[in-house]
């Protein structure tokens, strides 16, 4: 029992020291020779077509930053425009609603903290100063927002020419098919022998 332990030891001693030699030696590993051959990939060559094709979307985005609607012109979208400007029309109506009612606001505050238990607009009498203040920055927060919603209709307006562009590159057509057909395969038996079998092939035409 103890003479298979030495052995065991020795054994584990002889391994541990080869380890060692082989790390000290610091021989690489050998390589195979196909990791010797490198593969020179050939450029891709652009046409002038593709070229123009993919600065489209680059082209219509900086447009529609210069001029809203502008890129949905260069994308040939040309019904999108009335909604571009349509968009910006409503938001203008509703920022002028709310800075118009703020400064009708604003100004009857003013004048009740200058002029305590009076009132400037006689159809304000029945509001107290709190509902007041309350509705004017109401009516200033709404103005808020509708800068934002501007900006934000803005940046939409670049996206979409963005997109629209980027989508002509494809090709969607209407000749998108599924065909079956019937086919004849081979089926392995044995190793080294196959048998005919009959099925269905699904062929998808874009």
């Amino acid at each position: 029992m103890k003479l298979k332990i030495l052995l065991g030891f020795i054994f584990m001693c002889f391994l541990a020291q080869t380890d060692a030699l082989s790390q000290v030696s610091g021989t690489p590993p050998a390589k195979s020779d196909s990791s010797k051959v490198q593969v020179k990939k050939e450029p891709v060559l652009k046409d002038s077509a593709r070229l123009a094709i993919e600065a489209m979307p680059r082209r219509a985005a900086m447009r529609s930053l210069m001029l809203p609607g502008l890129g949905q012109i260069y994308n040939k979208r040309w019904w999108k425009v009335p909604l571009v400007y349509g968009g910006f029309i409503g938001i203008g109506l509703v920022f002028e609603f709310n800075q118009r009612n703020y400064k009708v606001f604003l100004k009857e505050a003013q004048f009740r903290e200058l002029n305590p238990e009076k009132t400037e607009n006689p159809l304000y009498s029945g509001y107290t100063n709190e509902g007041i203040i309350q509705i004017k920055d109401a009516y200033r927060r709404d103005r808020d927002l509708s800068v934002l919603a501007g900006l934000g209709f803005y940046a939409i307006t670049i996206i979409d020419a963005y997109v629209d562009a980027k989508f002509f590159r494809f090709d969607i057509s209407d000749e998108l098919s599924l065909k079956v057909q019937p086919t004849v395969g081979q089926v392995p038996v044995h190793a080294s022998s196959f048998s005919p079998a009959v099925g269905l092939k699904l062929k998808l035409s874009l």
